[in-house]
């Protein structure tokens, strides 16, 4: 979040539709593929405006607008929250979200209402090797994105994400200045669109390397936990290979166990 792709900037006569008509379609379309629930807190208006690059009052407007939909409400000095009444207006948005689609980064933090930082380490195309080739079933040698990245909550360094996709499923990807865009929603933009469904995930416990203590600001015994995902989309296709190594002390894994 916000999304890449450019908005249709006009409306059912052809006029171009004011830029916060714009913006509340682009925060509309996000909150609805992110997962996020009844009751749930956006982020301040402060940091939409710098998310989606527009002004607070502009920022206000849209807001405003999904509020007029019945999307969101606003609590005086508490901010805005989505509405308990919206499954009607947006049907998208009244099925459960655990177990719907995999949850980003980004749409974690704003489901919860807090601010997200980004910093690239490096990124780029490259050959997928063989073991990657096995697990997102590519052939060897074919084009990969991979990323490295530091991502912080609320500027507190929470993760290093080691992103690895199959390129051919989002060419995009290697266009995108993923300082500021959001992953999930890139591939969301994908021609067909690309959506992670579910994921094989596995966690555990370890020391952090010299490298991680730096990025992480390590500097006691605290350990790192390493979530190894491999996400598929609605093909059932691999999608998404990732390491992400947490600091022990800001992460926590929850899970329903079913028979």
């Amino acid at each position: 979040m916000p999304s890449n792709a450019e908005p249709d900037a006009t409306g059912v006569q052809g006029e171009p539709l004011p830029l916060y008509s714009l913006v509340a379609r682009r925060l509309r379309s996000d909150i609805t593929d992110g997962g996020m629930s009844t009751g749930d807190r956006l982020p301040s208006e402060r940091v939409l405006a710098e998310r989606y690059e527009v002004s607070r009052v502009t920022m206000r407007s849209a807001l405003n607008r999904l509020a007029e939909e019945g999307l969101i409400a606003s609590a005086p000095a508490r901010g805005w929250f989505l509405q308990e009444d919206r499954s009607a207006a947006h049907p998208a948005l009244s099925r459960p979200s655990a177990g719907r689609t995999v949850q980003g980064f980004a749409d974690y933090a704003l489901r919860h209402g807090l601010a997200v930082r980004t910093r690239v380490l490096d990124s780029g195309v490259r050959a997928a090797t063989i073991a990657e080739a096995e697990e997102l079933r590519i052939a060897p040698g074919a084009p990969l994105f991979s990323m490295r990245r530091l991502r912080f909550l609320d500027d507190l360094v929470v993760v290093i994400e080691h992103n690895r996709l199959p390129l051919a499923l989002c060419p995009a990807l290697a266009t995108t200045d993923f300082s500021h865009a959001s992953l999930y929603a890139t591939l969301r933009q994908a021609d067909p669109p690309q959506a992670p469904h579910v994921a094989d995930y596995s966690v555990e416990a370890r020391q952090p390397d010299a490298e991680e203590r730096e990025l992480l600001e390590i500097a006691d015994t605290t350990p790192v936990l390493v979530a190894t995902q491999l996400a598929f989309n609605q093909e059932a296709r691999p999608l998404e290979l990732t390491v992400a190594t947490y600091r022990g002390d800001r992460y926590r894994f929850r899970a329903s166990i079913t028979d």
